[in-house]
């Protein structure tokens, strides 16, 4: 065996210092491991004075202070004396003085906080969203969400038929619901409003420029799973992101400037994949690229490098996963990472990149030289960038129900009143204040007659 293999479950060490218990409790924390008292960075043995004292007084030692007995040695070489200790993994967590530590490749690391809160789950058996949320009723779940994971999982063809159970039913035969109560993967999954529970559950998109310092306008989309992953696709088409337009014969063709699998795919992992207990999500949107970050960094099983290759699946939230894949929305063998990459090389683009930052996953999608040169997508994402900005403003000084009603607008200019108040859920009197106030802001102007005529928005003129 190298050295370099050796070094991911073995230490050398000259001599013993008790700082050392830190490297057995992580060793116990995780895969296990042994640590070589009497030998030098190489593996080469130096001998141990005290070997036969420390035999006598380190299990004493590390079983008052760790609550282990682990297997100590003394072996001799070219007759130098040294120590073996071998650390076999726990079963539960091992603490020293307090804190926990972790042995994860060949580095030492104490876990705090979200990490700790992890690991302390996993090693009970337990996982995040298994467990009971007490203020949680089934007053709580929404119905509309229960009845779009119906439609989609009959498409998926994973469960059979449950058409016609009560919404009760479904959450026990997902798992969800238990004699217990309810479970927190029901309310990230189906919540009317999860953000009573989880206030970080939201995802924040924003819209900056050649840098995060340059940011233009944004957008926060709150709800459970299902609604956000429909908003957030919605956002990012009809406000954040340009279509090129290309040809097929005679038939006009708009595709979004990312392929629509790869940001499917990277938003499906950041919510099924996420530690809820973290920060909100985060999408930014620049000139050149397109970044997703989420809470949660890699389980402890897996490595970048072994991420982007064929791998297990470790999902954090299993639950959650379970639901979503049978939803019909992921697959059920870790293979998030290589959709992104494969939608990324058929649609000509760099691959993706995979890092991890601040605690979590950040994934970046790139656009290619020739995109970026190219002046008729130029134009078009000056247009995307005055409609956020316009849409903005509108929200600041009108409010949210008017900036929808522009949105509309923008994507559907021969829409009537009656057909916005239809989109929006809002009744047709309401739609019609909001254009009259666009229309008197000289944000819009009707052309053409009422019946068959269209909506211009006067502000994005100069740029069609």
């Amino acid at each position: 065996m190298s050295n370099s293999s050796e070094s991911q479950n073995i230490e050398w060490k000259q001599n013993w210092h008790d700082d050392y218990l830190k490297w057995i409790c992580g060793f116990a924390n995780a895969q296990g491991g042994r640590i070589f008292v009497g030998k030098d960075d190489s593996g080469k043995t130096v001998g141990l004075k005290n070997a036969r004292k420390l035999l006598e007084d380190l299990p004493n030692k590390i079983r008052d202070l760790l609550g282990l007995m682990p297997d100590i040695n003394l072996l001799e070489n070219d007759g130098k004396e040294f120590l073996e200790i071998v650390v076999k993994p726990s079963t539960v967590p091992i603490s020293l003085r307090g804190s926990y530590y972790w042995r994860s490749g060949s580095v030492k690391q104490e876990l705090k906080g979200l990490a700790l809160n992890d690991f302390l789950l996993k090693k009970m058996g337990m996982t995040w969203d298994r467990m009971v949320e007490d203020r949680a009723t089934l007053d709580d779940i929404d119905e509309t969400a229960i009845e779009r994971f119906k439609k989609d999982a009959a498409k998926a063809g994973r469960l059979p038929d449950i058409s016609e159970l009560s919404t009760k039913e479904i959450l026990k035969k997902l798992g969800v619901l238990t004699k217990e109560g309810i479970t927190r993967a029901a309310i990230v999954l189906f919540g009317k409003d999860p953000g009573e529970f989880f206030p970080n559950l939201f995802i924040k998109i924003g819209r900056f420029g050649e840098s995060v310092v340059d940011l233009r306008f944004q957008e926060v989309c709150e709800g459970n799973l299902f609604q956000m992953l429909h908003d957030v696709m919605e956002q990012l088409e009809k406000k954040f992101l340009i279509k090129p337009v290309r040809f097929e014969g005679l038939q006009r063709i708009e595709e979004l400037e990312y392929p629509v699998p790869a940001l499917r795919e990277m938003l499906l992992n950041a919510l099924v994949h996420r530690n809820y207990m973290g920060s909100m999500t985060q999408l930014k949107v620049m000139d050149d690229k397109i970044s997703l970050w989420n809470a949660g960094k890699l389980p402890e099983e897996l490595t970048i490098e072994q991420l982007l290759q064929t791998h297990e699946s470790f999902p954090r939230n299993p639950l959650i996963a379970d639901v979503c894949y049978k939803a019909g929305y992921i697959d059920s063998w870790g293979r998030g990472v290589e959709k992104i990459t494969e939608a990324c090389e058929q649609a000509g683009l760099p691959k993706p990149i995979f890092i991890e930052r601040s605690g979590g996953m950040l994934v970046t999608l790139t656009r290619t030289t020739e995109i970026l040169n190219d002046p008729a997508k130029t134009v078009s994402e000056k247009r995307v960038d005055d409609f956020g900005t316009i849409s903005e403003r509108i929200r600041k000084e009108f409010g949210t129900s008017q900036a929808n009603t522009f949105e509309i607008i923008c994507q559907h200019p021969e829409f009537t009143a009656e057909q916005i108040a239809e989109k929006t859920g809002k009744t047709t009197r309401t739609v019609e204040n909001h254009i009259a106030k666009l229309k008197k802001a000289g944000i819009i102007v009707r052309k053409g007659p009422k019946l068959g005529g269209y909506w211009e928005i006067i502000a994005l003129g100069e740029n069609k």
